[in-house]
């Protein structure tokens, strides 16, 4: 069997917490990022304790994939970005604030055990090498001269690695080049993919800390869809309108599986440690199938995927996503959060008033798939089976597909396309 090559950018600049309170504060001028502690990075986790963040992140993936199906279009997030970023703001909460985040979110370790076991999840998906790029970076800003309890910003340097940068929300002039010192920072860490993640208006006066979580991803396919196999073919919308689409095509050994209402496959991307895992709703069921995904279903398919030949069709695709997602994950069982009379971030600062709550939570993503790649090579025990009549999988019409790590088992993307134009 021939081996092929594609590579995949998908980028995810994440997720972004403001904090807002009803007073000013001191203003400044430093926009430095200066490191609170040194980040730990010797980790003395347990193999229970990383398996169970490892499973909260993925619950937290599907209940927030079922609760934005009913958005029209395409759909893309990182649900390890958005677990890190908003557990930076669950170490300052207090009370049933801090009840309603841990149950949302699906935290179920205790405060302490929680953010050492999210560092060492962040430091074990994070990587590179021959073909393969994933990094991921938190920070916070503030505003110059706000005070905080000295064991929360020791929480967010230790364990997220997140240095304080010093900004001045206040000045409205200054606010507009504090946006786009933020902005820039994000920029950067993610190669320049995700630009503008604030856009003008977000931040206010009362603005006080803003915490930002950025993920960046390519990879090479570890096997190649070749150019020359690319061709235009129709694609069904969910309204039944077909739209013509490249389709790219290759036949080899996979994992895959079958159920009554799906068909799956795991493509692996070189080194085999990450793999996107294509699921294809039966005809007329993607609706359903989406209502009824969670992550025992998703796990259950994991466990089902057996080697098999198949005939693998997959579109070229390229899209953007901008999630505002206040209301989203207020409706999820955590409103507090966002209520400037009951929230309860206590732990984050010194004083106990004026009150502080969230006022926006937003996640921008992109994701690109298409045949670019690395060389290829052969394996002989493949060519009996490939004689054989293969399976054929044409991903023709809305599928839903995840990028996850294959070591910890931790779901670095999730998303579904409906419509491969973008």
């Amino acid at each position: 069997m021939k081996r092929h090559a594609a590579k995949i950018r998908a980028i995810l600049a994440a997720c972004m917490l403001f904090f807002t309170v009803a007073a000013g504060a001191c203003s400044g001028r430093s926009t430095d990022l200066m490191p609170v502690v040194p980040r730990e990075t010797r980790s003395d986790v347990s193999k229970e304790s990383l398996a169970a963040v490892t499973a909260d992140v993925n619950a937290f993936a599907f209940d927030l994939y079922r609760a934005l199906a009913d958005r029209d279009g395409n759909l893309f997030y990182s649900p390890i970005s958005l677990s890190l970023a908003l557990a930076m703001a669950y170490a300052g909460a207090r009370g049933e604030t801090e009840g309603q985040m841990a149950s949302t979110l699906h935290y179920t370790l205790p405060q302490a055990e929680l953010h050492r076991s999210l560092n060492a999840l962040d430091l074990a998906v994070a990587g590179s090498g021959q073909g393969f790029t994933l990094k991921t970076a938190n920070a916070a800003w503030s505003q110059a001269g706000y005070r905080y309890r000295q064991a929360y910003l020791e929480t967010l340097g230790r364990n997220y690695g997140a240095a304080l940068g010093l900004l001045d929300f206040t000045d409205d002039g200054k606010r507009e080049q504090a946006r786009g010192t933020i902005n820039r920072w994000t920029s950067d860490q993610t190669e320049g993919k995700i630009p503008g993640l604030l856009e003008k208006g977000m931040l206010s006066e009362f603005t006080r800390l803003v915490l930002t979580n950025a993920i960046y991803f390519k990879a090479d396919w570890g096997d190649p869809f070749k150019k020359e196999m690319t061709r235009d073919s129709l694609f069904t919308l969910p309204n039944g309108e077909q739209v013509a689409v490249p389709l790219m095509s290759r036949r080899g050994d996979m994992l895959y599986a079958e159920g009554p209402d799906y068909q799956a496959v795991e493509l692996p991307y070189r080194g085999d440690r990450v793999r996107m895992v294509a699921i294809l709703p039966t005809a007329g069921q993607f609706a359903s199938f989406e209502r009824r995904l969670d992550v025992e279903r998703f796990d259950g398919i994991i466990r089902a995927l057996q080697p098999q030949d198949v005939k693998f069709y997959m579109p070229k695709f390229r899209f953007g996503a901008d999630l505002k997602l206040n209301d989203t994950l207020a409706e999820m069982g955590m409103p507090d959060a966002f209520d400037r009379a009951r929230a309860d971030f206590s732990g984050i600062k010194e004083e106990a008033e004026p009150r502080i709550f969230l006022s926006h939570v937003v996640h921008r993503a992109l994701v690109a798939v298409d045949e670019k790649g690395t060389e290829a090579a052969a394996a002989s025990g493949i060519v009996a089976e490939i004689a054989s009549l293969p399976v054929v999988l044409k991903f023709d019409r809305p599928f839903v597909f995840a990028i996850r790590d294959a070591d910890t088992g931790t779901l670095l993307f999730l998303g579904r396309l409906v419509d491969p134009r973008g």
